[in-house]
């Protein structure tokens, strides 16, 4: 009997130790028995390569040393790995137990795709959940039209990344995006919803936990990732593949673009800039743009001064969706008929994730 496929799954890092040690726990400690782990450092100061120490005897490989960014970090560690399957964590987000056996399963069940995604939850810096992020059945035009996977909830085939290439160093913000339209170019994709009605747990197709926190790049440098969103719609436009589809559909992909761009404005606290941009996909989309109202709303109230009217409300609808959240993620112990006692646990004992009433 072959063995399963191996899946190499490769962590940037600088100075994130804060975070760092339950990323690492929520990789060891996933099901799957065939995983090499890899830790890209970009050189810390922080006391993360300490922590990375203590782990090295269960990685494949580590490093620590100055590099450009992100995306030299992950090329360095996905050009040395050797899986058939692979993906990347950043160190301050967490793998959900269960997420790289499922993944495994989907891409097995399915030799045709290159690349699956999840759904995933937010938490906060103490690892509180948040919110839910459920994702729809995306295609290559979906994602050229700016429809966002979350990255942690994503694996790839290795011959597929090799044959669309690794990640643009150019981009420093949507670089995943780029990399996930160029995947879809050559080999279509799957999400994997989750199954909130599974009997067994850990919820399948909830694949990872994103945190926010005030040092993470959506929230400190959010407008970046607005202005990378133009540029990739102008390497799009210079794909001779995607062009003609684009001079087609320009207004839907114009509003997709401009929607995306007015959310980051916003959660980079540029309430005027995100109107002008919701604007802009009002005028080419109204339908698709009016699923932001509540923001456009809180966007035009924070201009006026007037949003602490609604923070109650916002505070109360947030309590709200947590509880569901915790009820949702509450039992979380696997399937029935695991072998090892350590296959058993309870979501509120996996780190980095505080479970609370």
């Amino acid at each position: 009997m072959e063995p399963p496929p191996l899946v190499s799954i490769v962590t940037p890092s600088f100075n994130q130790a804060a975070f760092l040690e339950q990323t690492i726990l929520s990789v060891l400690n996933q099901d799957y028995p065939n995983l090499e782990y890899l830790i890209v450092d970009g050189g810390s100061t922080d006391g993360s390569p300490e922590i990375i120490q203590r782990y090295k005897d269960r990685l494949a490989w580590w490093v620590s040393e100055k590099d450009s960014g992100q995306a030299e970090a992950i090329n360095k560690g996905l050009q040395r790995a050797r899986g058939d399957i692979v993906a990347w964590l950043n160190s301050d987000d967490l793998y959900l137990p269960g997420a790289v056996s499922q993944a495994v399963e989907a891409l097995e069940q399915n030799p045709q795709l290159g690349f699956v995604y999840g759904d995933a939850i937010s938490i906060d810096q103490d690892g509180r959940p948040l919110s839910r992020f459920s994702f729809g059945d995306w295609e290559l035009a979906d994602l050229v039209c700016f429809r966002i996977i979350c990255q942690p909830a994503v694996f790839m085939r290795r011959s597929v990344l090799e044959g669309a290439g690794y990640l643009d160093a150019k981009f420093h913000y949507m670089l995943d995006h780029h990399l996930w339209i160029r995947l879809a170019r050559l080999a279509p994709l799957a999400h994997r919803a989750a199954d909130l009605n599974a009997a067994n747990r850990p919820v399948r197709g909830l694949w990872a936990a994103a945190r926010t926190h005030p040092e993470a790049k959506n929230v400190a440098q959010a407008a970046g990732f607005g202005r990378e969103t133009f540029q990739v719609l102008e390497w799009m436009e210079s794909c001779p593949d995607l062009a003609e589809w684009i001079r087609a559909n320009r207004r839907r992909v114009l509003a997709g673009a401009y929607r995306l761009n007015a959310r980051y404005l916003l959660d980079g606290g540029l309430a005027g800039p995100a109107l002008v941009s919701y604007w802009q996909a009002l005028r080419r989309q109204p339908a698709y743009a009016l699923k932001h109202a509540h923001r456009m709303l809180y966007a035009a109230l924070s201009l006026m001064r007037l949003d602490p009217l609604i923070e109650p409300v916002a505070a109360r609808s947030g309590a709200r969706k947590r509880q569901r959240l915790v009820e949702l993620l509450r039992p979380a112990r696997l399937a029935t008929g695991a072998r090892a006692p350590s296959e058993f646990y309870r979501l509120a004992d996996w780190p980095g994730i505080r479970l609370y009433d």
